[in-house]
Order: structure tokens, then sequence, then C-alpha cells
């Protein structure tokens, strides 16, 4: 009884407590919380990461593109000779890798 009456004096602090607890749980570990942010964080950044290593394969892409389409020689026979394995009897082909 004692316990019960001590409760129904104090339910405005206990409920300030109970609220400052839920505010603080979720500040901390909820869905939008502090350790959420940290790992949004971190996948962003690896993403950005991967976006700036796919823009530079892109531009390389394009200007080997552009080299075809304008039928640069050079260029063509190179990839003739790599993709096909090609060349003439007097030369002798190294493979570097």
């Amino acid at each position: 009884m004692r316990l019960i009456e001590s409760l129904k004096k104090r339910k405005f602090i206990l409920c300030n407590i109970f609220l400052i607890l839920y505010i603080g749980i979720n500040l901390i570990g909820g869905e939008r919380g502090l350790l959420s942010y940290f790992d949004k964080k971190n996948v962003y950044e690896e993403l950005k990461k991967k976006e700036n290593i796919l823009a530079v394969k892109l531009e390389e892409l394009e200007q080997k593109i552009s080299l075809v389409k304008n039928n640069n020689s050079d260029y063509i026979d190179l990839i003739y000779r790599e993709k096909f394995r090609y060349g003439t009897k007097d030369e002798i082909i190294i493979k570097l890798k």
C-alpha cells in the first residue's frame, strides 16, 4: 500500500524519468540514432569512392570509344593484335601478365 501511494505522489517524476530514458535510448541506438548515423555515413563514403572509381572507368571507356569511332588505325591495330593474338612472322610476341 505504501508503495502504491508513494508512486501516486511521485508519478510526475517517474514519467519524466521514463521519458528521458526513452529519448536517450532512441537518440543513441534507434533507427535514426547516433549509431545508425555513423553506419550510414560510412556507407555514403564507400559509395562516393565507388562513384569516383566508376567515373574514371567511364572516362577511359569514352576515350576508347572515341578512338574507335574516329577510325584511329593505331588503336584498332592494338585491339586487333591483343584480342586475336595476331602478329607477323618476324615479330616476337611477349605476354606480360
